[in-house]
């Protein structure tokens, strides 16, 4: 008889992926049931799966250098918190608590959200970054309103406004339901791939880990090139465990503070813009001495600069390169912009959560599952692309998407709970933390995996772009 828990079962899918040995299962321990969260789908145990898979791989990256076993602890509530962990974060003055940005607003300014298009249908414009706001704006010729783009939206069908504001590259989806989604040649495409991918790209010498490491990632250098959720979260998560992450951005480019505040404990932000010569030239020779390369931008941007994983593993013979996308590398949508809440709506999640609540149009996930679900995957495919290089050699790529991970937790099965309390705020104070930073005194969530022999924790307080130069410390 099987009485393995839905978490349990999800985890053995996802640790089946790095080949390792099954019975280093039984080193973690998962505590706490569905329902945690209000959802049509099992957000807790997404949660609680991904994050424990990224702590064993991080315990075995520490059995494997120091020859010492440790066991691996999550909660289902503490998961479930640190899935919204953008939310939570905080700037302290004195007594009173002011949330960091988010970017959502209810200004009639702000063209962010849902509109009702001329044929019934739905349409989600993701206009959080200015740059995306002003591209709408442009393109419908029309006031920086949300009125005025719900009268333009109001005179086209869904699918005309999913195609042209996507063929001006501005990331916005139009609602389907899961049978629509399922016979879309992306949603198709999606199907038929794997949750992640692991491979080995070329063929490099075995690199060696520093000698006698105090936490399990200790000597590890993480270049990451990212935006936004999954990729700064997979960055923050290897740092939780000891890694050297340099964040590198553009100067030029827009961020979101409250996000940046969020997913910077831990790591050295920093500007580089790759496309002035001089920078191209810093990143080639950071790049000769990192570990693992990171990118969450859109499939073929960062390759078209000459820093494909091939290019990488050239500069770098041994490196780890981690792509995240937002719809995989296969199918019509492979090169698209997309964000978690977009996804969520192309795809039929966001469709299910208004038939369950009754209501037109989409009720998205209480957390952004598909983005925290991501960054822990790709975590985990890093540390474990780390071992297999250290074991046997060669270079690795790993590969996941936002629209992988939201076909796998609809495989995980219903929960149909979607009106079942939510975690309060009064809930949350003992899994909070608090920091002094640039920002001032910063509260956010702990790290969610206990590790008995190496808590995790982060070495650097959260800080802006710029805080540092583009360069190892």
């Amino acid at each position: 008889m099987n009485n393995k828990t839905d978490s349990q079962l999800a985890l053995e899918e996802i640790w089946a992926f790095s080949g390792m040995d099954d019975s280093l299962l039984q080193r973690a321990t998962l505590t706490g049931l569905e329902p945690v969260l209000p959802s049509v789908y099992k957000t807790g145990v997404a949660a609680q799966s991904t994050i424990a898979a990224s702590a064993l791989a991080a315990s075995e990256m520490w059995r494997w250098r120091t020859g010492r076993s440790q066991d691996v602890s999550v909660d289902m509530k503490h998961a479930a918190i640190g899935f919204r962990s953008e939310r939570y974060t905080q700037i302290n003055e004195g007594t009173s608590k002011t949330f960091a940005s988010s970017g959502v607003s209810d200004d009639p300014s702000e063209v962010h959200g849902f509109y009702k298009c001329g044929d019934g249908g739905w349409l989600q414009i993701h206009g959080n970054y200015p740059a995306h706001k002003l591209g709408v704006i442009e393109a419908f010729s029309c006031e920086p309103t949300k009125k005025a783009v719900q009268d333009t939206l109001s005179k086209m069908t869904s699918l005309e406004a999913e195609t042209y504001l996507t063929e001006r590259a501005l990331p916005a989806g139009m609602m389907r339901t899961l049978d629509e989604w399922s016979v879309h040649p992306q949603g198709s495409a999606v199907s038929n791939l794997p949750l992640m991918e692991i491979e080995k790209i070329g063929e490099a010498d075995p690199l060696n880990f520093s000698d006698n490491p105090k936490r399990p990632l200790e000597g590890i250098k993480v270049l990451e090139l990212t935006k936004v959720l999954a990729g700064p979260l997979m960055g923050r998560t290897l740092g939780e465990h000891g890694a050297n992450v340099l964040w590198l951005n553009a100067p030029h480019l827009d961020v979101i503070d409250g996000l940046i505040m969020d997913m910077s404990k831990g790591k050295y932000p920093a500007h580089l813009d790759l496309d002035d010569r001089e920078d191209k030239v810093t990143f080639t020779e950071l790049s000769k001495s990192a570990d693992v390369f990171i990118q969450g931008y859109r499939p073929g941007s960062i390759a078209s600069k000459g820093f494909s994983p091939y290019d990488m593993a050239k500069i770098r013979p041994g490196i780890v390169c981690v792509e995240i996308s937002a719809f995989s590398h296969e199918g019509p949508w492979s090169s698209r912009r997309g964000f978690d809440s977009i996804v969520q709506t192309v795809s039929g999640i966001g469709r299910e959560g208004g038939i369950a609540k009754s209501q037109e149009g989409m009720v998205h996930l209480p957390c952004q599952a598909l983005d925290h679900g991501t960054g822990y995957l790709g975590a985990f495919g890093a540390m474990v692309a780390l071992l297999k290089q250290r074991r046997e050699g060669g270079s690795w790529r790993v590969r996941l998407s936002l629209a992988q991970t939201g076909h796998w937790l609809k495989l995980l099965g219903r929960l149909n709970e979607i009106s079942s309390p939510d975690i309060s705020r009064s809930d949350i104070s003992e899994y909070l933390g608090e920091v002094d930073s640039p920002y001032g005194k910063v509260s956010f969530t702990k790290p969610v995996a206990v590790l008995s022999e190496t808590p995790g924790f982060w070495a650097l307080p959260p800080s802006p772009f710029g805080s540092y130069e583009p360069m190892w410390l």
